[in-house]
Formats: structure tokens, C-alpha cells, sequence
């Protein structure tokens, strides 16, 4: 498959910049194979769930992990914190004139300072010192980094629309996306409802803004991020598969760590690990029945396992249809609903 097969122009104006005013306010496309395409409000997503499938939520928070400072030397720079290791050891993305050598001293704002210990492929090693751990530092000093294409610094309001309401455990440097339009009232019908809630753990890297930037995509490395599935999400799956019923992720990234936990057999195992798993079209889905997600960047990761979840020629028409009726694009924009094809 040619990386242009999974491109498409996106007017700018498509792109949302900031959050719908009020949270679960966002547009929703109804977008089943073989059925006619429905635009509706993301509340309608109550009466298209029923009473005893199963909603997989990704309870990941995003970190604070943006921190500005400077060398030692003088010179500016600024880290991304990828991935807490332990209490005091990252791994983060540097910017800065030259990149810092091992043993080089990194001061941050809040009066952070972290020795950069080594080179792990693109990511750099970074000891913090003091007594507080990395979380607490990031909270107190650290910046929310908000995704490439909104063209703005992260406000006050970004702290908690770019939280899902049940975000738990952090160290992700992005948001489950889809998760964010729902709300407390949402859920609570959806459970009056007798739907079944189900959580597991992505933690988002920043390698999900990354264009594939090869031609032929079997070629593309995929990035790495730590996930888990719980015993209690698979025993509501398998419950619900039992009894006829469907399973729906929230998000691209709760349906990665499900067919994650199902990769070596084919069967839904709880556990834990890193997952690199590249879904693309010719993928055999064990897991998932139904996707809640936004819409994604022209030649991205995401792109492609929807259209292997829905087939290629459906998401090429669910997307002209998505431009033509002026949905909002990416991380804070409308949302559609997806059946596998």
C-alpha cells in the first residue's frame, strides 16, 4: 500500500483550534458500512449503544510534560517528556541549537534541574534531582502540550478540556481524543441504560502527530507506548461476546490496547507491556465491534487502522462527506462512530 492512498486535503478552516464551548456539545457522523451516513449530535450516541454491550474507555491523563529552561551553557532549550521511567528518570524529546551530551546540565522554570544521562534512539535520558518525583514537578512547573496543529500555547481552559472526565493514571504527552466529549451526565445515562463500562490504560506518546514518511507503509517503523488491560475488562468483554453483544472503544488508542491484548493468541488476555502494534488495511480484528473517534491527519497511523477497520473505500467517502459538511477536524473536533466492515 502507497502512503497516498491515506491522503486527502483538509481545508485549515476544518481544523479546531480550541473546544466546543460546552463539552459533549460536538457534532456526531454515524458511519456503519453499508448503511447510509447520519449526522447527529454526539449525545445521540446513547440510543445508537445498547443495554449490555460493552464501552472501553482509555483512563489515561495527560502530563504537564513541556518544561523551557536552558543549558548550562546558556542556550535555550526545550524537553517533552515522553515517558517517566522512575521517580526521578524520563525519557523526553529535546529541542534545542545542539543537542546536549551526556553529563550535560538542564535547568528548567520552577527551579528544576535534570542531567541528561544518554541517548536512547530519538529520546534522551534525563535525571531530575530533588526530592519531589517527575509527576509532581511536572504538575507544579510543566506545561500541557498541546498537539502540533492547534497554533496556539495551552490555556487555563486546555488544563481540563484536554482531560477526559475520568482520566486517572497520567503519562501520556496527548489525549484519548474521543473520550473528551463525554460527560458525566452522558455516562450516567449510558449505564442507566444498562451498557457496561470498561477500562483500560494507553499511555499516548507523541509519536501519534507523526506524517509516515515513508512511500510503501509496510516499511514504517511504528513508536512504542505502554499499555494494560485489566482482568475486569476482559471478563465484561467476554461476558458481552458470550451474550451477542458488541464491544465499542472509545478511541484509537483503547482499540489498540484491546487487539494489543489479543496479539499473540488471538484471544483477549489481560496484561501489561508495550505495545508497537501498526494496524492497517488486511488487519483481522479479534477484539473490537464498533469505534468511537475523531477524525484524523491526512497520512497518519490513524488513518490507516480506520480504514482497515471500516474498509478503505468507506472511510475515503465518510471523510469527503465530513469536508463537505464542514465537521471540526482532529484532537478537538467532531466526532464519528464506525462498525467493522
Amino acid at each position: 500500500m502507497h502512503i497516498n492512498d491515506f491522503d486527502f486535503d483538509l481545508p485549515d478552516a476544518l481544523i479546531a483550534q480550541h473546544p466546543p464551548e460546552v463539552r459533549g456539545s460536538s457534532r456526531l457522523l454515524e458511519a456503519f458500512p453499508g448503511q447510509p451516513l447520519r449526522d447527529l449530535r454526539f449525545a445521540d450516541l446513547a440510543s445508537l449503544v445498547s443495554a449490555g454491550d460493552v464501552l472501553v474507555f482509555n483512563n489515561t491523563k495527560v502530563m504537564k510534560a513541556r518544561l523551557f529552561g536552558q543549558k548550562a551553557s546558556g542556550g535555550k532549550i526545550e524537553a517533552l517528556v515522553e515517558r517517566v521511567i522512575d521517580g526521578h528518570t524520563a525519557l523526553a524529546h529535546i529541542r534545542s541549537s545542539k543537542s546536549p551530551k551526556p553529563g550535560t546540565e538542564l535547568q528548567f522554570e520552577g527551579g528544576i534541574t535534570a542531567t541528561m544521562l544518554a541517548r536512547e534512539g530519538e529520546l534522551f535520558c534525563l535525571r531530575f534531582d530533588g526530592d519531589a518525583d517527575i509527576y509532581e514537578l511536572l504538575e507544579k512547573n510543566g506545561r500541557l502540550p498541546l498537539p502540533p496543529y492547534i497554533e496556539r500555547a495551552a490555556d487555563d481552559n486546555d488544563d481540563s478540556r484536554y482531560q477526559t472526565v475520568y482520566a486517572k493514571y497520567q503519562g501520556a504527552v496527548a489525549a484519548p481524543t474521543a473520550g473528551l466529549h463525554f460527560t458525566e451526565a452522558l455516562l450516567d445515562g449510558l449505564k442507566n441504560k444498562g451498557v457496561n463500562i470498561g477500562e483500560v490504560t494507553l499511555h499516548v506518546g507523541a509519536g501519534t502527530f507523526q506524517p509516515v514518511r515513508v512511500e510503501n507503509i509496510a516499511e514504517h517503523k511504528m513508536h512504542s507506548e505502554w499499555f494494560e488491560v485489566p482482568s475486569e475488562t476482559v471478563a465484561a468483554i467476554e461476558a458481552a461476546k458470550a451474550a451477542g453483544k458488541r464491544v465499542w472503544a472509545v478511541g484509537t488508542t483503547s482499540m489498540r490496547a484491546l487487539e494489543s491484548a489479543a496479539r499473540a493468541t488471538g484471544c483477549l488476555q489481560a496484561g501489561r507491556g508495550d505495545t508497537d502494534i501498526f494496524i492497517t488495511p488486511g488487519y483481522r480484528f479479534n477484539v473490537v465491534d464498533c469505534l468511537v473517534t475523531n477524525f484524523h491527519l491526512p497520512k497518519s497511523t490513524l488513518l490507516m487502522l480506520v480504514s482497515a477497520f471500516s474498509g478503505t473505500e468507506h472511510i475515503r467517502n465518510v471523510y469527503r462527506h465530513a469536508i463537505e459538511q464542514e465537521y471540526r477536524f482532529f484532537s478537538y473536533g467532531d466526532a464519528m462512530v464506525l462498525g467493522r466492515a
